[in-house]
């Protein structure tokens, strides 16, 4: 069934969005004073979605232009949960900052919303609507800080840039409509697979991946990265980190597998120079960097590198190791970034990788937990992070990108030189004045859970692998 009437295909969209209509209004009655409220009702929202999106059907809607499947409800559920963690994990430093309005809660919702349409487009123009939506809250939520010059530097840029980014995703579009003449994916795979697609439609298939490059911030296309990350509130960064990543790769997955699976050849060289670039660049850029949040923004960059390389083989293997990194990624920024926030002296924010001295003899809980993620950041057996990379460069070379694949191995190598130096530093180095004690509880229930997951991930590699092979093998059903 499809079409306008199978709406219950997207009921956790609709559920989401009416729900933030009905916070804002709970905001707007209630004042300031109902930002807590706001924010507890917007997690158990956020919770509910996940329980239905294992609840609503499968199959397309609203003219064939949303689609749903078990690939896109595992990538949804990730994004929910991501989203949930970071309104957690922001309340006590927006608190601090007496900058704790009922407006965020809301905007993350309407961004989720977004992220969820994204994953789900099934149509150059419902793509182009949910990463508009995502993008105008997440705007916002970037520069929220409003009395502080580098968080509304960070928004400003954020908008600037991703303004560019849209009108050439947009532009891309408008060129492969006009050469193919459909917007819909199922169409357009039709038409490139009967050999009726020109090289117009190439063209503007160019543009669409850079459009996305910006997206998930991937080199050349990652100028954006390093301030945004660096300048917005660190729980903005943390939720950068992950949802939007997440939604972005998805989208990046879904749009190349599905409707330009015919023009592989045209457009895997694309996406291998941009996998490369994007692995090189996080690797040596980032090594001179003491800011940690700055450092974290390169680090994405080059995890995304990873990613797409295994895209550029555009088989089922190369999708299931995606699938599996984008889990442990999200796994590994939330523990990072929650020791990140708690990184703090006297209720003051610290950012500086040098502070970091000493940690392990002030708080050698807290710095056990930052060596296991970075460790896993670097690839370091029998960590979450080496099994990532493991399911990335074992379809890559069993698709013959040997050249490739030794340079994410080169650069993967080269990257743990600053994850290592991060342990180094707190383990080595003489200590500073001690961070403020104890974590917050929020803090330290993320930093052990995220802990757990990566330390002990061999024991959930069977259930993950599980749910990676039957997502992945939704995409290339048929």
């Amino acid at each position: 069934m499809s079409g306008l009437e199978n709406w219950t295909v997207a009921t956790p969209e609709i559920f989401l969005g009416v729900a933030a209509m009905v916070l804002l209004l709970i905001g707007v009655m209630r004042g300031e004073r109902s930002a807590n409220l706001t924010a507890i009702l917007a997690v158990v929202v956020l919770i509910a979605g996940i329980v239905l999106l294992f609840c609503s059907p499968s199959g397309t809607a609203f003219g064939g232009m949303f689609n749903s499947n078990r690939f896109m409800a595992l990538m949804k559920a990730l994004i929910l949960g991501g989203s949930a963690v970071a309104i957690v994990m922001s309340r006590s430093f927006f608190q601090r900052e007496k900058v704790w309005r009922f407006e965020y809660p809301v905007l993350i919702l309407l961004a989720t919303v977004g992220m969820m349409m994204m994953v789900s487009a099934n149509d150059l123009i419902s793509l182009y609507v949910g990463i508009e939506l995502q993008s105008l809250a997440l705007y916002v939520i970037a520069s929220f800080m409003r009395d502080s010059l580098r968080s509304t530097e960070a928004g400003v840029k954020y908008f600037v840039l991703g303004a560019l980014s849209s009108g050439m995703l947009l532009y891309g579009a408008s060129l492969i409509y006009g050469f193919a003449g459909s917007t819909n994916f199922a169409s357009l795979a039709q038409i490139f697979a009967d050999g009726r697609g020109s090289s117009g439609a190439v063209v503007g298939l160019v543009f669409l991946i850079a459009g996305l490059a910006f997206k998930v911030a991937a080199a050349p296309f990652h100028m954006w990265t390093p301030d945004v990350y660096e300048g917005a509130p660190t729980p903005v960064t943390m939720l950068f980190s992950v949802a939007p990543k997440v939604a972005a790769v998805s989208l990046f997955v879904t749009t190349m597998i599905g409707p330009f699976r015919p023009l592989l050849l045209q457009w895997q060289l694309v996406i291998v120079v941009v996998a490369v670039l994007s692995m090189v660049l996080g690797a040596f850029a980032a090594i001179g960097q003491n800011n940690i949040k700055r450092l974290m923004a390169y680090s994405s960059i080059g995890n995304v590198g990873y990613m797409l390389l295994a895209l550029a083989t555009g088989t089922e293997e190369g999708a299931r190791g995606i699938l599996v990194y984008l889990i442990i990624y999200v796994f590994m920024n939330i523990g990072i970034f929650a020791v990140i926030l708690s990184m703090k002296r006297k209720g003051v924010m610290i950012e500086n990788i040098p502070d970091l001295a000493g940690l392990s003899r002030r708080q050698p809980l807290m710095a056990l937990a930052l060596a296991a993620f970075m460790f896993s950041q670097a690839g370091i057996p029998p960590l979450a992070g080496f099994f990532g990379k493991l399911y990335i460069f074992i379809p890559v070379i069993n698709a013959g990108l040997y050249i490739p694949a030794v340079i994410g191995v080169v650069a993967s190598v080269v990257a743990a030189y600053y994850y290592l130096r991060i342990i180094k530093v707190a383990y080595f180095d003489p200590p500073t004045e001690p961070f403020d004690q104890p974590i917050e509880r929020d803090m330290a229930v993320m930093m052990g859970l995220a802990g757990a997951f990566v330390a002990g991930f061999v024991i959930f590699t069977g259930p993950v692998l599980e749910a990676a092979n039957a997502a992945a093998a939704i995409l290339f059903k048929g």
